[in-house]
């Protein structure tokens, strides 16, 4: 049988992204080489170099170069540049939430790991995590208080603006065996947080997750409240394996969780449609104040087509050795600006990338 041929959207976007995309395309062609597949490769633009060129943040070609893809590997979009521009024209909002309503991209999934040997980068005292720690935040993404109706009308001393959370039980339904499922490759165990004393929503949240779990016997079901888990994150990560959230609580806890790891420049995420389609970027932004300098870290976005690897082309194999390589390459002292302590080796992104590739 001959080898697979994976098609993928490259969209780098703006400031740092095509830097840390270049460090992360010769991983993935190393790694099709070794596990035996291929990868077929379409550039497109997003975010603020598309709005210079083409006046969209989005323009159709790039949307038909996704359509036409098995995955989309995103770098970063946004910056200064593009500021001053109508909020629902800016890079981030005019590029992202599209393509995650266009491609039906329903969770996202952001692994925030300390590493053990870059625990003294995490504002977390070290005691409290010796060895690091390893949770996933998965964040429904796209209905909730995001996507519900909203508007502002006028009243005597003012306006008032009105913000609707939805959900409906098929939404919660999907993400919920999704994160079961990868809580059973973990360390099995799933956390709902919601806000089930005073919200409608989180007590159909719990009253859904409640009936999955036992199709899942071998997984234990916690529930916490997001003030409490905002909160517990901060005291002993190692407490949670699984975090299921609905998208605003999500979004305000993989931040958090973010911080937690010592640099965003660490940091991958997925964002899943149903099937195998899916969109991997990293979770840190454009970084203008370092672009083009050659010293950003590419380890999210190497991480990134790990996670694309792996969920898109079940090819696990190649996702773990790229994950190890990684670890490797922190393991032997390598280090960019954002993770650099004294006595290790500070390197740039390139420097970064080619001793990721040599470990792989």
């Amino acid at each position: 049988m001959s080898n697979p041929t994976y098609k993928i959207a490259i969209l780098s976007g703006d400031g740092i992204g095509p830097e840390v995309m270049a460090a992360t395309l010769p991983i993935l062609n190393k790694a099709g080489e070794k596990f035996g597949f291929k990868t077929s490769i379409t550039e497109a633009l997003v975010g603020g170099c598309a709005i210079d060129a083409t006046g969209s943040a989005l323009p159709d070609a790039t949307v038909n170069t996704c359509k036409q893809a098995d995955a989309i590997l995103f770098g970063s979009v946004g910056g200064p540049k593009w500021e001053s521009l109508p909020p629902t024209q800016q890079p981030e909002r005019a590029a992202l939430l599209p393509l995650r309503k266009i491609f039906g991209l329903y969770a996202n999934l952001r692994p925030a790991i300390c590493h053990k040997d870059l625990i003294h980068a995490s504002p977390i005292k070290n005691s409290l995590i010796p060895d690091g720690f390893d949770v996933l935040c998965m964040r429904e993404l796209t209905g909730g208080i995001y996507f519900g109706e909203k508007k502002t009308v006028a009243v005597a001393h003012g306006e008032r603006s009105i913000d609707t959370m939805v959900y409906e039980t098929s939404e919660i339904e999907r993400i919920t065996h999704l994160a079961f499922k990868a809580a059973a490759t973990r360390r099995k165990k799933v956390t709902l947080v919601d806000k089930a004393n005073v919200l409608e929503t989180s007590v159909l949240w719990r009253k859904t997750v409640k009936a999955i779990a036992p199709q899942y016997p071998d997984i234990k079901l916690d529930f916490i409240y997001v003030d409490n888990a905002a909160m517990q994150v901060l005291k002993n990560p190692n407490q949670f394996d699984v975090l299921l959230c609905e998208n605003m609580f999500g979004d305000i806890l993989s931040d958090e969780l973010a911080a937690l790891t010592g640099s965003l420049g660490l940091l991958p995420s997925a964002s899943l449609a149903e099937g195998t389609f899916g969109l991997y970027e990293p979770s840190g932004g454009t970084a203008p104040d370092i672009a083009g300098k050659g010293i950003a870290n590419p380890i999210a976005q190497i991480l990134s087509a790990a996670l694309m690897l792996r969920y898109s082309f079940a090819q696990e194999k190649a996702a773990l050795a790229i994950e190890n390589a990684v670890r490797r390459a922190l393991a032997e002292g390598y280090r960019t600006g954002d993770i650099y302590t004294e006595g290790t080796k500070k390197v740039g992104t390139t420097e970064m990338g080619n001793a990721i590739l040599s470990f792989l």
